[in-house]
């Protein structure tokens, strides 16, 4: 609950007259961790004992936890009709961390070279779903500063988990606003990035009415017949229509833009692949990153297995995008070990 919400909750079940104040101080023990209204030490024992009769603090169960040498750890969360998800925390360094959400338990776009999308669609995620897999991430973080004694914050979210952001919206919208409060986490909504397979209305509607994050947009190829093979979700979604939103979106809202391209060996990385992304980028002043495909065992394309692009390969792509006045980045593989990498999530 936002705060607001929390204060006409009180309302319903007792008479005080700071049921405003008491909905901050029931919000901040939340944010710092707290598993029971019990602990609350400074709200009176009436109430805590009200709240234990009325609400849960978290909906969620954590099932599982993996941890990545390179220090990337992915929970596996039971909801409470025995679905799972996954949530990823990233390391970022000088004690910074980012938290990877997901929005839906599946997803709908079915691309063939992601085990989430394999796995068909669930259901979307409410609003509480969403903010516990921040919560539980924050509190791993928080056992590991005692245990190091060093800080460690979460700094940054991606909203690139499991599912596709722009067909869950509204809770996502309501979750980030619980996780930007200042009275809780604080987190910049500058520090935001919602990654979307390319859903037009969805971009319009972030365009129209926030939340003010950065976008990246799930370009994987240019080619409108490829993409459509690869990402067969997007079928209804056509790159003219996507490009049409996504000048909406940097006009409206000022923020910054990314391709995202999953580079898959020897289907997506050809010059004609090089040129239709120039070609799809101009205009709208964005940073194309090169995802090399992270493994995911039984996935195939057009019968045959899926494989990473060689090193060169890569190389080759990335020099041919430069040379057609493009900005590029390389996403730095975190994870793989644990598949909590990019594409991996529902491999636990």
């Amino acid at each position: 609950m936002t705060i607001p919400e929390l204060t006409e909750a009180l309302e319903n079940i007792c008479s005080g007259k700071n049921n405003a104040y008491r909905a901050k101080q029931i919000f901040s023990w939340i944010c710092r961790g707290s598993l029971s209204f019990d602990t609350m030490s400074d709200l009176p024992q009436s109430l805590r004992t009200s709240l234990e009769k009325y609400a849960c603090i978290r909906g969620s169960k954590q099932k599982k936890r993996l941890l990545d040498p390179d220090g990337t750890n992915k929970l596996v969360l039971e909801l409470h009709d025995g679905k799972c998800i996954e949530t990823v925390l990233l390391p970022a360094g000088n004690g910074r961390y980012t938290a990877c959400l997901s929005v839906q338990a599946g997803c709908p776009m079915a691309c063939v070279f992601c085990k989430t999308g394999s796995m068909g669609f669930l259901r979307n995620l409410e609003t509480w779903e969403i903010a516990d897999q921040f919560l539980f991430l924050a509190g791993e973080l928080a056992e590991q500063s005692k245990a190091l004694q060093k800080e460690f914050r979460i700094s940054n979210i991606v909203v690139m988990g499991m599912g596709e952001p722009l067909l869950n919206i509204s809770p996502l919208r309501k979750a980030l606003d619980i996780l930007c409060d200042p009275l809780g986490f604080g987190i910049s909504k500058r520090k935001i990035i919602i990654s979307t397979s390319g859903i037009y209305n969805g971009i319009v509607d972030l365009a129209e009415n926030g939340p003010l994050v950065d976008l990246a947009f799930s370009l994987v190829s240019a080619r409108e017949e490829l993409r459509r093979s690869l990402m067969p979700g997007t079928i209804n979604e056509p790159l003219s229509k996507i490009k049409q939103a996504l000048v909406l979106y940097k006009k409206k809202q000022g923020r910054r833009i990314t391709l995202e391209t999953v580079l898959l060996g020897g289907i997506n990385t050809t010059s004609e692949d090089a040129k239709a992304i120039i070609t799809f980028a101009s205009g709208l002043d964005a940073t194309i990153n090169l995802i090399p495909w992270n493994p995911v065992d039984k996935l195939l394309y057009e019968g045959k297995k899926l494989f990473r692009p060689e090193t060169a390969e890569i190389q080759n792509f990335s020099r041919l995008l430069k040379e057609g006045g493009l900005r590029v980045t390389q996403r730095y593989r975190r994870g793989r070990s644990i598949n909590g990498a990019c594409g991996q999530l529902g491999e636990a």
